[in-house]
């Protein structure tokens, strides 16, 4: 007689590779603002340490980028030196003593840099931004004047090697583990999609020659960090306009399948747009871009074309408009993938209650659930969703926070009606 499956509960400890994180809900990643300069790891520590101490299992740090011209932010942290990494260990040490795991997410912008939008930065450009490939026309006024340079094999091989020493940087400053921001139009996810990567050489061509460039991203960590340090990736599922070619389902089932052969510890599959707008971010129309004063400022010094503003604008207008919040929106490629591979698989977007979070692990559609922004709105959402205390959290989803985290402010929840409520129970807003 076959013994009954022991039902998963998302208090329940998860191992991802070596490494055991103590319950299954983490912070997904998202942009904190905390910058490059000297106080960011005790600017990270603000957000983290409270959230850790509040019951989260693990925090994933947003996207730290392994040169310093692949940032898509000003708010964006550097760890692109072994310096700027190990700077970060009092937080990352911080974080460990309330109970909690950290990973950080490494990434470059490409195509997208700031050096490609925001004036002040592109004027001090040192070099070209970098591409897969020559950019589509349809990117062209976008880019118009604005310096490309399409990465040689050589060049790919020596960012492969890059996300390597990088990996052995953060696991010295004592990170669990690292996660490949192989999503959102950046530029790992421009080498997976067809859309951005026509490439002829060994890294173009069919998706296995494409997501080839995340093998050997897995071997270089493997071999300059450790075989036994976890390394996690997204696996992107895309949308775009019409008659474009972008990643399709068929795709990213492949994908599941190949990322866990080739030894990554854990996997995130997400739907996103093949351009860099907010239909990831699902939700409200991110109007602060010209209801706040203080971003329409920094807007302006950031694009003083109007031109440029105005494709800035209407992408954050049309990826909300084409991608409206929907409760769990992604629950069609993480149930997929669960489905698909051994390893862990981390489900995120759109999950805003216990409730929701406890049927995804309890169904097993899922092995851990993550939670992003209304980690602004409110830093001890964590107790509130491992309690399985009903009804929904404070975020609205009104995504006047995305145009923040592209300026380079601080990740607060920026709706006044949440904020209000916040000051009202004498909590942060």
């Amino acid at each position: 007689m076959v013994a009954a499956a022991v039902p998963v509960r998302l208090n329940d400890p998860v191992a991802i590779g070596t490494h055991v994180v103590r319950n299954r809900l983490y912070r997904a990643p998202v942009l904190e603002g905390a910058g490059d300069g000297d106080d960011a790891a005790d600017r990270y520590a603000r957000h983290f340490v409270e959230n850790a101490r509040h019951g989260v299992g693990m925090i994933v740090q947003g996207s730290s980028c392994i040169w310093s011209e692949g940032r898509t932010s000003p708010g964006m942290t550097c760890v692109d030196t072994r310096a700027k990494t190990l700077r970060l260990a009092p937080m990352v040490e911080a974080v460990h003593a309330e109970g909690a795991s950290i990973v950080i997410q490494l990434g470059h912008g490409g195509l997208y840099a700031m050096e490609a939008w925001h004036e002040p930065y592109a004027s001090r450009r040192q070099g070209p931004v970098l591409a897969p490939s020559s950019p589509r026309w349809l990117l062209r006024p976008a880019l118009r004047g604005v310096a490309v340079h399409v990465m040689t094999t050589d060049d790919v091989v020596g960012m492969c090697e890059r996300y390597g020493e990088v990996a052995a940087w953060c696991r010295e400053a004592g990170y669990d583990a690292v996660q490949l921001g192989s999503a959102n139009a950046k530029l790992l996810d421009q080498f997976l999609s067809p859309f951005y990567n026509r490439r002829d050489d060994r890294f173009g061509g069919s998706l296995e020659r494409r997501a080839s460039v995340l093998r050997l991203i897995r071997e270089e960590i493997a071999r300059r960090a450790g075989e036994d340090y976890p390394v996690l990736v997204k696996v992107p599922t895309e949308v775009g306009p019409p008659f474009a070619p972008h990643t399709s389902a068929e795709d990213a089932a492949r994908l599941y399948r190949l990322v866990e052969e080739w030894g990554f510890d854990a996997l995130t599959p997400v739907e996103v747009s093949v351009l860099p707008d907010t239909t990831l971010s699902r939700g409200g129309v991110p109007d602060s871009f010209w209801t706040n004063a203080g971003m329409a400022t920094r807007l302006r010094a950031a694009a003083p074309s109007r031109v440029r503003r105005g494709v800035i604008k209407a992408g954050a207008w049309w990826g909300a408009r084409s991608a409206r919040f929907e409760p769990v929106w992604n629950r069609r490629w993480f149930t997929a993938a669960k489905g698909a591979v051994d390893i862990p698989v981390l489900a995120v977007g759109g999950i805003r209650t216990a409730d929701e979070a406890a049927t995804i692990i309890e169904g097993g559609q899922a092995d851990l659930v993550g939670v992003g922004r209304p980690f602004y709105a409110e830093p001890d959402l964590a107790r509130r969703v491992l309690e399985r205390q009903p009804g929904p959290g404070r975020c609205q989803s009104s995504n006047r926070c995305v145009p923040a985290q592209m300026l380079g402010m601080k990740g607060v929840c920026y709706n006044p009606a949440v904020v209000k409520i916040g000051r009202s129970t004498h909590e942060p807003g």
